[in-house]
C-alpha cells in the first residue's frame, strides 16, 4: 500500500491572501470544531484548492493526534502548506484574533453591565441553550468514541475517578495510556517508550497558586500544552482547577464564559479570553489567550513534515482511542455539573429542553439557538418572569 500523501501547496499564496482567508474565517466559524473543519473543507478544499481531499484528510487524522484546539491546529496546518513559517503564523493569528476580539468586548461589558437587568437576562438564556450544545456534543462524539463494551467501561471508570476527585488531566492522559497500553503493548515495549515518557511528563506541575498576570499566563500555556479532546474537556480541567482548587473563578463566572464563547465565532477555546480580562483586565485576556494558543502553534511548526505519517500508527491509534473515552466521560461528568448550575427555575429548564429538541431533532445551527436563547432571556427579563 502506497504512503498516504504528504500535504503539499498547489500554489504558493501571499500572506495578505492567507490573511484574508483566515480572517473572514474567524468572523463565519461558529458552531464548534466539527462545524469549522467543514467550513475549511467547503472553502480551501472544494471552492480554492489550496489543498486536495486527501491531503486535507491526512491533516484532519493529524490534528486529532495533537493536544490543544483542533480546528485552530487545522487552520495553523493550512498556513503553513499555503505559506511556509509566516503562513503559519498569520492563518492561526487571523483566525483567532476576531474572536478574541469579540470575547474581550464581552468580557467589559460583562464585568462593567453585568448586574444589569438586560444583560442578565440574556446570560440567563444563553445557558440553558449551552447545556443543549454539551449534551449533543456528548451524544455525537459517545457515539464514536465508545465504540466497544470495553471502551465504555473505561468512560464509566473515568467518571467515577471524577467524583472521587482525580485531576482531569491525569484522567485524560492515564485514560491513553492505560487503553494503549492493553491493546498495543507489545509495539508500545519496543517503539513507543519515548513517546509515553513525554504524555506523562507532561501532566506533571501544579498551576500558580495565585491569581496574577504570570501565573494565569503559565497556567493556561500548561493547559494548551497538554489538554486532549474536545473543547467541552477543557470545561471540565478549568473547573477542577480554577473554581475549586484555586479559586480564582466561581461556576457561575465559569458558565458565563462559556455562554460568551458559544455566542462568539472562532476557537471555543478563546474562553481563556474572557477568563484572563476577569482576573487581571485586557492585558491579563491576551497574555492567557497567548498561552492558550502558543502551543499549538509550536506543535505544528515542529510536527508538519512527519505528524501526519502518524495516524496510521497502531499505538498513536489507541492511545487516542483511550483519551476520546476519557473525554467524552469527563464531558458526561462536567455537564451535569453545569446543568445544576444553568437551570436553576422552570423557565431556564423548558428553554433547555427546546433546544435540546432543535438541536438534536432539526439540527439548528448552534449560533442560531444562541442568538434566540439570548432573546428569549432578555425578554423573560423584560417580562420579570426570572
Amino acid at each position: 500500500m502506497d504512503e498516504p500523501a504528504e500535504p503539499r501547496p498547489t500554489r504558493f499564496l501571499s500572506l495578505r491572501e492567507i490573511a484574508k482567508e483566515f480572517l473572514r474565517l474567524g468572523f463565519v466559524a461558529y458552531g464548534g470544531p466539527a462545524a469549522h473543519i467543514a467550513m475549511m473543507e467547503e472553502r480551501f478544499v472544494r471552492r480554492l484548492a489550496w489543498v486536495s481531499g486527501a491531503q486535507f484528510l491526512d491533516l484532519v487524522g493529524a490534528v486529532s493526534l495533537l493536544p490543544g484546539p483542533s480546528s485552530t491546529e487545522l487552520a495553523i496546518y493550512l498556513g503553513q502548506i499555503a505559506g511556509g513559517l509566516p503562513g503559519l503564523l498569520v492563518a492561526g493569528a487571523c483566525f483567532i484574533l476576531p474572536a478574541a476580539i469579540l470575547v474581550v468586548a464581552f468580557a467589559w461589558a460583562y464585568t462593567q453591565y453585568g448586574a444589569v437587568p438586560q444583560v442578565a437576562g440574556l446570560l440567563f438564556g444563553i445557558k440553558p441553550v449551552v447545556v443543549a450544545l454539551i449534551g449533543q456534543a456528548i451524544w455525537n462524539l459517545g457515539e464514536t468514541a465508545l465504540k466497544t463494551v470495553s471502551l465504555a467501561g473505561l468512560a464509566a471508570l473515568v467518571i467515577a475517578l471524577a467524583i472521587l476527585g482525580v485531576p482531569v488531566l491525569l484522567l485524560l492522559i492515564g485514560g491513553g495510556l492505560l487503553w494503549m497500553l492493553l491493546r498495543q503493548g507489545e509495539a508500545l515495549a519496543k517503539a513507543s517508550a519515548g513517546m509515553a515518557g513525554f504524555l506523562t511528563g507532561s501532566g506533571t506541575g501544579g498551576a500558580a497558586a495565585a491569581v496574577g498576570i504570570v501565573p494565569a499566563f503559565l497556567y493556561f500555556l500548561k493547559v494548551g500544552a497538554v489538554l486532549f479532546g474536545s473543547g467541552y474537556v477543557l470545561l471540565a480541567v478549568l473547573r477542577a482547577d480554577l473554581v475549586v482548587r484555586l479559586h480564582w473563578i466561581t461556576d457561575a463566572q465559569l458558565l458565563d464564559a462559556i455562554a460568551v464563547s458559544q455566542a462568539t465565532p472562532g476557537p471555543f477555546f478563546t474562553v481563556a479570553t474572557f477568563i484572563g480580562y476577569l482576573l487581571t483586565g485586557w492585558k491579563g485576556a491576551a497574555l492567557t489567550t497567548l498561552g492558550m494558543f502558543l502551543p499549538a502553534f509550536v506543535y505544528v511548526a515542529a510536527t508538519a513534515k512527519f505528524l501526519p505519517k502518524l495516524r496510521k500508527s497502531p499505538v498513536a491509534g489507541a492511545f487516542l482511542d483511550g483519551v476520546n473515552a476519557s473525554a467524552v466521560a469527563l464531558m458526561a461528568y462536567v455537564g451535569w455539573q453545569f446543568t445544576r448550575a444553568a437551570l436553576v427555575n422552570l423557565p431556564a429548564a423548558v428553554l433547555s429542553i427546546v433546544s435540546a429538541l432543535l438541536v438534536f431533532r432539526y439540527k439548528v445551527n448552534s449560533a442560531w439557538l444562541v442568538l434566540v436563547g439570548a432573546l428569549v432571556g432578555i425578554l423573560l427579563q423584560v417580562l420579570r418572569a426570572i
